[in-house]
């Protein structure tokens, strides 16, 4: 079985050596691949002095061409699984091994790690979130909006090679109408330690809106390449 951590990151020159360090000492046998998506400070220096396996995109083109960039290399290296993991610190590889596990009883495409705690603004639009999920599929996540996933090998290939497919909530909700399987998994996150990130309030009631809107409309429009 081979697993591939796929860790976008913008401007965490200051988060992603103990990133990488503590994963490679409780995942050893999981691969990674950074995704330096555009960082103006010493994210890539960090990785080449490190001998971190990454690649460079020139210019910062958001966390959706992040991820299907990651997506490409897994395909390309067939991984039977890739994990989406942020390289800020939050995420804990503690829970990798279980979210595994879960997958391969359960033969789910996606496994979600699910949040403990949630506040502010993020907790109000995640709600929102979920009762639009729920309305148009049918089916209920506790938090789609975590950053912490789990792929199988044939959502490996849908991401790879379909260019609307960001690892969005709205993305989750039109991949539930197709008949996938989501199962979540509680896991604890840690809080971010340096950096900042760019889900300040503004950003994040602009993102929770644009992401009801299209599950509530915009998913029944989508695209999919055969």
């Amino acid at each position: 079985m081979k697993v591939l951590a796929i860790i976008p990151c913008f401007n965490e020159g200051e988060n992603i050596k103990n990133v990488i360090e503590d994963l490679k000492i409780k995942t050893p046998d999981i691969d990674f691949i950074i995704i330096n998506d555009g960082s103006f400070d010493n994210t890539n220096i960090v990785c080449i002095e490190n001998n971190y396996p990454f690649i460079d995109i020139p210019f910062n083109l958001g966390l959706s061409n992040a991820i299907q960039t990651g997506m490409c290399y897994a395909l390309k290296n067939n991984y039977d699984m890739a994990l989406q993991f942020d390289g800020d610190g939050q995420h804990k590889p503690e829970y990798i091994s279980r979210m595994i596990l879960l997958m391969t009883e359960t033969q789910a495409d996606i496994v979600i790690g699910v949040r403990k705690k949630k506040n502010g603004v993020r907790n109000i639009g995640s709600n929102l979130l979920k009762i639009a999920i729920k309305l148009t599929t049918s089916k209920y996540l506790t938090d789609p909006t975590s950053g912490m996933r789990l792929y199988n090998r044939k959502m490996i290939e849908e991401f790879a090679k379909n260019i609307n497919y960001g690892p969005e909530p709205d993305t989750l909700a039109y991949l539930l109408n197709r008949g996938i399987l989501i199962n979540e998994i509680p896991v604890e996150m840690n809080n971010r330690t340096a950096g900042t990130s760019y889900l300040n309030t503004l950003n994040a009631i602009i993102y929770m809106l644009r992401m009801f809107v299209s599950i509530l409309i915009i998913q029944w429009f989508r695209y999919r390449r055969k």
